[in-house]
């Protein structure tokens, strides 16, 4: 069920929100958790099982860590299990497609489909078991709580990945009021508008484009799909993720900010800083820091390898090795967690060589004038759109074929004029996006020190903008949701 879809804005969120808030406090998570199970088995009724067995999972596995002294095991145990479902349903096509493509081989199966959120869950709940073996929060002993926490649907389906301890007092206790529901209602409005009205229109002309063969296209339209799928791709998952936000507001959760303007950028080490937070904090947190305290361990393989290296090289240059393996060990499971292909891996490590690269050469510094701002800004969209052409193409040989064709090395024969992909309102659309991806509205939803005009006034502008966000959900069969398919 879409958050942008007529079924969920008129049927489903008034009745869950109707009974949230109308029952007793001590009831009030059952209603969430049987509304979630709903809500993702309305899509997805034969995976139910799949989410509740890693609720299961996690429930035992948490409880098993804090009980026994063998915590690293059990933490091992209960990860490998989690992983397990997600390499199954997410990555079993792909690997056995490729060991046919590579040893000509024949093995014959059954494509498995991989169930919605997926990714995103499972995360969650290896925060969840990760956070109780550090002992930063105690076990869940409630499973109902638990499962609350893997299910919730504002988050359930594509983020923004909430980690345990961010949320386990407000699983526990958490508040509805006027003000709370009041700014929900308003930051899940400013999402669905970026969603609807921004992302679905440039998503069309974004899909115009990248659905012709490359010989067809020239220079001018492979620029235009690329500038329009890099900001459809922003509006799709950031407009989600404040309708997540709000919806969590709604309903007294307080979920962290998931975007923060990446496009004003000057860096790719700070556009991943603003894009996508919480996952990449996921990273940051669960991942990329252990690695990199590795050598400090006592009387390891790897901290002895590194005190050799230290002695041979220095630590300088040792500590530029271990930074590089924790980069492409991160950046490579960044680029395999958004998909099962190989241009989402390419894209993840494109990404990360530009990180270490800017790390060694002290590039992601700021710069104090005018023009190595500027300059700094246009290296770091550059980087961007070419990247994405990488994540949207559905091979690497079509992306390598259109990048060349962005720079004129390669040349198509064009049978449509760029009045083909575009009209007014793709044009009205594409300026707004760009005007919007800056921070000059980002106090709009803030009332303190605001006069009751101007609250009236953004009050009216946002009813305007759910209108035209439902009229135009009413008349269009065109609305797709990118990371569905994460």
């Amino acid at each position: 069920m879409l958050f942008s879809s007529t079924t969920f804005l008129f049927l489903f969120l008034p009745i869950v929100c109707a009974l949230y808030l109308l029952v007793r406090k001590e009831l009030k998570d059952y209603v969430l958790l049987l509304a979630s199970i709903f809500f993702y088995a309305w899509g997805e009724p034969r995976y139910v099982a799949v989410m509740l067995l890693t609720v299961i999972l996690n429930y035992v596995g948490a409880i098993l860590i804090s009980k026994y002294k063998c915590k690293k095991v059990l933490l091992l145990l209960t990860i490998l299990g989690d992983l397990s479902f997600l390499f199954y349903f997410k990555y079993f096509n792909f690997f056995v497609e490729n060991i046919n493509a590579l040893f000509d081989g024949h093995i014959d199966f059954i494509k498995v489909i991989m169930p919605i959120g997926i990714s995103f869950y499972t995360f969650q709940a290896i925060s969840y078991v990760v956070d109780v073996y550090r002992e930063e929060v105690e076990p869940q002993r409630n499973i109902y709580k638990l499962a609350l926490y893997i299910t919730l649907f504002p988050q359930l389906v594509a983020g923004p990945i909430v980690k345990y301890h961010d949320v386990a007092d407000q699983i526990e206790n958490r508040t509805v009021d006027f003000e709370k529901v009041a700014y929900g209602v308003k930051r899940f409005i400013v999402g669905l508008a970026k969603k609807v009205l921004l992302a679905n229109t440039l998503g069309a002309v974004a899909d115009k484009v990248f659905t012709q063969p490359i010989d067809q296209l020239d220079c001018m339209t492979t620029w235009l799909g690329a500038i329009c799928y890099t900001f459809q791709i922003y509006y799709d998952f950031s407009g989600y993720s404040d309708m997540a936000i709000g919806l969590g507001s709604i309903f007294g959760f307080k979920f962290l900010e998931n975007f923060n303007y990446p496009y004003i950028s000057r860096s790719i080490t700070e556009y991943w800083r603003r894009w996508h937070i919480s996952l990449g904090s996921w990273f940051r947190d669960y991942m990329f820091m252990p690695i990199m305290f590795l050598p400090l361990a006592r009387n390891t393989a790897i901290s002895r390898s590194y005190r050799w290296v230290m002695k041979k090289v220095g630590s300088k240059v040792a500590n530029a090795i271990m930074t590089f393996i924790a980069l492409l060990i991160v950046w490579f499971s960044t680029g395999f967690w958004h998909g099962a292909g190989w241009t989402f891996i390419v894209w993840g490590l494109y990404n990360g060589f530009f990180i270490f690269i800017e790390t060694l050469t002290g590039w992601n510094r700021d710069r104090k004038s005018i023009g190595g701002k500027a300059l700094q800004h246009f290296y770091a969209m550059l980087v961007i759109i070419l990247g994405l052409v990488i994540f949207r193409s559905d091979t690497m040989q079509y992306a390598w074929h259109y990048l060349l064709t962005m720079f004129g090395i390669e040349r198509g024969e064009t049978m449509y004029h760029l009045i083909y992909y575009v009209d007014r309102i793709e044009i009205i659309a594409l300026t707004v996006g760009i005007v919007c991806s800056a921070p000059l509205c980002s106090k709009m939803l803030e009332v303190e020190g605001r006069s009751q005009l101007r609250i009236a006034a953004v009050n009216l502008w946002l009813l305007a903008l759910f209108i035209l966000s439902a009229a135009s959900i009413a008349a269009s069969t065109y609305n797709p949701f990118i990371y569905f398919r994460f």
